[in-house]
């Protein structure tokens, strides 16, 4: 323990003497020196919390395996590497997806592919997995390229009118946030995109009531509280908005076929097993299409903050995939899906960063039947919870720098990165594993390489490095950049 209290002490004595006097005169350049190594001491101090606590058990004596409750929930946690590996290669229909999420998280989930199990989920993922194979994604380049360029001459602008010659001070997360629903509401629903810009701000807005709450508090989301009546309300708008996109689809019987068509056909095609199911075709509609706004742009939005955030706090990678992305896009040309495969140091840059900041904290299932994992047999109805960052962080898995920005470990691809592959896991395990993974990937770097080529960034002295759950991981105070052309 006295070990790692001199490691805090030492680390907060050497700031001391590196950071500016604060009297001293202070230019843009040795502001952003200051705000860089402030942020990496806050990064530091939060990674030497999390093995002060590892530090007072001893890695070895850890639990892998343990058991809590929140409300009437039954959670059995585990971080053995052996037990995630049998999750993941778990294809029966014996592990699904906890109730809890369809019903505590239902206004905003309901009974979409994120939440369900079983035959209804067989059902949409049949209906949704295939439009986000990498030929369709191939198809949907010129959308995000198209939407990237519209952000780039807005920072551009607001570079022109700052007040600091050529930099601006931007909030990205914002703008990156914008973009991504921009992108997903062009590529999935097509024409009706505007009224989807709608739709994600009242997404947005349920999602920060949600939240909040409590999950397995028996009645809790029923009562009539100031929080659960904004959610009734969002809910209810939402539903209505999301409908009254799809009702002005099927009135203009146009042939567009992208995802919301699909979702359409899903529920003429398979509407008798649907009512059996439990659904009417509203709900399957209206379900499927909120997962989509909220899963397909949140989480792709938050992993670019956090990208660019990483870079700017480390200069030598950013410097390194800016290279990289001006030699394979010669001339300003736009990038393809050829050229997306050759950026070898910007995959491995975005690969570290979900390492570090994956969106979602926990992979979670429900037992649907007895199973048996490792040797501990799990009754039906115990939720398993995989605690992603506790995974992504250990020192018997990823070395010593394990809690370190470090894209070099990728450079020989994931099976290389950590001493057991399938402890990567951002994008989740299993015949679970997210649909849209490949659509992410591609969309991140179309995003990040555009904004590369064009601008260098820096840490603002208004960034407050807060990593904070808001059902997905995101900063709470956002991410300010300075930003400035190439």
């Amino acid at each position: 323990m006295s070990e790692l209290s001199c490691s805090l002490n030492n680390l907060l004595t050497m700031s001391e003497g590196i950071l500016p006097k604060e009297n001293s005169s202070v230019t843009i350049e040795t502001l952003d020196y200051k705000v860089n190594f402030e942020i990496k001491l806050a990064i530091m101090l939060e990674s030497l919390w999390w093995f002060q606590t590892r530090f007072q058990l001893g890695e070895e004596n850890l639990w892998p395996v343990f058991l809590y409750s929140t409300g009437r929930i039954q959670l059995l946690c585990i971080t053995d590497a052996d037990m995630v590996k049998e999750v993941g290669l778990c294809s029966s229909l014996s592990l699904g997806k906890p109730s809890y999420l369809s019903k505590d998280r239902g206004p905003l989930l309901g009974l979409g592919i994120v939440s369900t199990s079983g035959p209804i989920w067989a059902h949409q993922r049949k209906i949704i997995a295939p439009e986000f194979y990498p030929d369709k994604v191939k198809r949907m380049m010129s959308l995000m390229v198209d939407s990237t360029t519209s952000i780039l001459r807005c920072w551009e602008d607001k570079i022109i009118k700052s007040e600091e010659k050529g930099i601006a001070d931007i909030k990205i997360d914002e703008d990156l946030r914008s973009l991504s629903a921009d992108i997903i509401s062009r590529a999935c629903f097509g024409s009706n995109y505007s009224q989807g810009k709608h739709i994600f701000s009242k997404l947005r807005a349920l999602q920060q009531l949600m939240s909040s709450q409590t999950i397995g508090v028996p009645a809790s989301r029923f009562m009539p509280t100031k929080s659960n009546r904004g959610i009734w309300r969002l809910e209810k708008e939402i539903q209505s908005m999301i409908l009254q996109v799809v009702n002005r689809r099927m009135d203009d019987a146009c042939n567009e076929k992208d995802l919301l068509q699909m979702i359409l056909e899903g529920a003429k095609n398979y509407g008798d097993d649907i009512d059996h199911l439990g659904m009417n075709r509203d709900k399957f509609i209206v379900d499927n299409c909120k997962t989509i706004y909220f899963a397909g742009h949140e989480t792709t939005a938050i992993t670019a903050s956090w990208c660019l955030m990483l870079l700017a706090a480390n200069p030598e990678w950013q410097t390194r995939a800016r290279v990289e992305v001006l030699e394979i896009c010669r001339d300003g040309s736009v990038p393809n899906a050829a050229m997306l495969q050759k950026m070898k140091t910007l995959t491995m840059v975005i690969q570290e960063t979900l390492r570090l900041y994956s969106p979602a904290m926990f992979i979670v299932r429900e037992a649907l039947k007895d199973i048996k994992l490792k040797d501990i047999v799990i009754p039906k109805g115990v939720n398993i919870q995989i605690p992603i960052k506790m995974l992504h962080e250990m020192p018997s898995l990823w070395g010593s720098d394990a809690h370190k920005f470090n894209p070099e470990r990728f450079k020989n691809g994931i099976v290389g990165a950590s001493k057991i592959p399938h402890a990567y896991i951002p994008f989740g395990v299993g015949n679970r594993i997210c649909a849209g993974q490949h659509l992410a990937m591609v969309e991140l770097k179309v995003i990040l390489s555009l904004m590369l080529s064009k601008f260098y960034f820096s840490l603002s002295p208004d960034y407050r490095h807060c990593p904070a759950s808001s059902l997905v991981v995101e900063p709470k105070h956002g991410v300010r950049l300075h930003v400035k052309r190439v």
